[in-house]
């Protein structure tokens, strides 16, 4: 049995935090109801968040009365804490009393002051009250019910041990079974034991219980684009694979993530018509945030953010161009309806069918941010998220808590999902250099 206090950044990040601290007493103070109420009115993603925990309070204050202590479904117990004088007492006198994280704290100290042997401990996201409650002796920690360390992120790759039959079978007759415990879309080396260099590059169909090879591209590439990597290969062979519906492809700056899914979006799409349209999108940060204050109409007020899309998009067609063939800029193909770029703004309440939708920088939306886009996508389309999560401008998540490890990690066992780790650059040797040293 423990008792949590819970800061406001902890709510604002999961309204539903109350109910996931199990059988386990959970202290609100009353300063954190306050902080609440000034982002009711904002219409982005925190404000959406403190209506929600306000409305689960509002609906627990029917039980009980949330001063004393209100039963949760979990078995443990809600309630909302008063400043008083003799709490502002416990305050430090190095610390700004005014100061609501030092509010929060005196709270925290206050009910470990009069919990007996029940541990305190104070969940909070703010790096700096984490440090704070240190310093005068108190337990903090950090809210980690949806985090995924990257450290032990799914990299999407295996390599297996095999007998050099099993590669030579594998060439042969275009699949081999394997007894190895593999993710379904997950990619193997089939690795020679006694010879590295004789080796196969596969992917595990796990309807088959088999592994498959990787698509083969052609010399002509997929809009003049050829893999140059293991990785940029398997990432292909994903971003073109129909049943696949979901792809994540994490990695470095220069890995190619965002060129390899543009690509393969105005293949499926210009090429093959198997897509209606080609769907592009990235975080305008803050997501939700009015794009009003900018000037112009909202092609001009998105080119700053859309700018890397484009960029990307007039490479692929200056290389149709440069093999003489039809080439079309991507305000052509904008006005074709085969290219639509927007802000992630106005995303919800879409319903998004037969689509290839990518949302590049995806590393700076929070969990539900991205449960918010996954859903929009109505039958035959097709979802690609990529990012780095080591280059995160929210400075509400982090490498761990960030919306788009949290989806490779819970699908990571799905047969329409497939992800790449995408480890080597190949954007310049510049570039790739300064990505390891910088």
């Amino acid at each position: 049995m423990k008792t949590f206090v819970l800061d406001t950044n902890v709510l604002l990040h999961d309204p539903f935090a109350v109910f996931r601290f199990q059988e386990n007493s959970i202290i609100i103070p009353i300063t954190v109801i306050e902080e609440v109420d000034r982002f009711k009115k904002d219409m982005n993603e925190t404000g959406r968040n403190a209506r929600q925990i306000s409305r689960y309070l509002d609906d627990l204050r029917q039980r009980g009365s949330l001063s004393s202590g209100v039963s949760l479904d979990s078995g443990g117990t809600v309630r909302v804490a008063l400043f008083n004088e003799e709490i502002r007492r416990l305050i430090p006198p190095e610390l700004n009393e005014q100061r609501a994280d030092n509010r929060i704290l005196a709270i925290a100290l206050d009910a470990r002051s009069k919990s007996g042997k029940v541990p305190v401990i104070l969940v909070t996201k703010d790096t700096n009250l984490r440090i704070k409650a240190d310093a005068v002796g108190l337990k903090a920690e950090d809210y980690e019910s949806d985090k995924v360390s990257i450290e032990e992120l799914y990299t999407g790759f295996a390599q297996v041990d095999v007998s050099p039959e099993t590669v030579d079978r594998f060439y042969g007759q275009g699949w081999a079974e394997t007894d190895e415990s593999l993710m379904p879309n997950q990619y193997v080396v089939l690795k020679d034991a006694g010879n590295p260099s004789h080796t196969a590059l596969a992917k595990y169909v796990a309807a088959q219980k088999r592994v498959v090879p990787v698509a083969k591209i052609g010399k002509e590439g997929i809009w003049s684009i050829h893999p140059r990597n293991r990785e940029q290969t398997c990432a292909l062979d994903a971003l073109l694979d129909d049943s696949i519906k979901l792809v994540t492809l994490v990695g470095k700056a220069g890995t190619g993530k965002t060129l390899l899914a543009i690509a393969a979006g105005l293949h499926k799409t210009a090429e093959e018509s198997v897509f209606n349209r080609l769907l592009v999108s990235r975080p305008v940060f803050p997501m939700g945030k009015d794009l009003g204050f900018l000037p112009g109409d909202i092609e001009e007020k998105l080119a700053p953010w859309m700018q890397p899309i484009f960029d990307n998009v007039e490479l692929l067609l200056s290389g149709h161009e440069a093999e003489k063939r039809h080439s079309r800029g991507y305000r052509e193909l904008m006005a074709m309806g085969i290219l639509e770029i927007e802000p992630l703004t106005y995303i919800r309440g879409r319903s998004i069918p037969n689509q290839f939708l990518i949302v590049d920088e995806a590393q700076n939306l929070t969990p539900h941010e991205i449960k918010t886009i996954v859903t929009r996508a109505g039958d035959g389309t097709k979802v690609i998220l990529t990012g780095d999560p080591y280059q995160i401008d929210n400075p509400y998540v982090d490498s761990s808590s960030n919306g788009l490890t949290y989806l490779v990690e819970r699908f990571k066992g799905q047969e329409i999902a497939a992800h790449i780790t995408m480890m080597k650059g190949e954007r310049s040797a510049l570039a790739e250099l300064a990505a390891n040293l910088l």
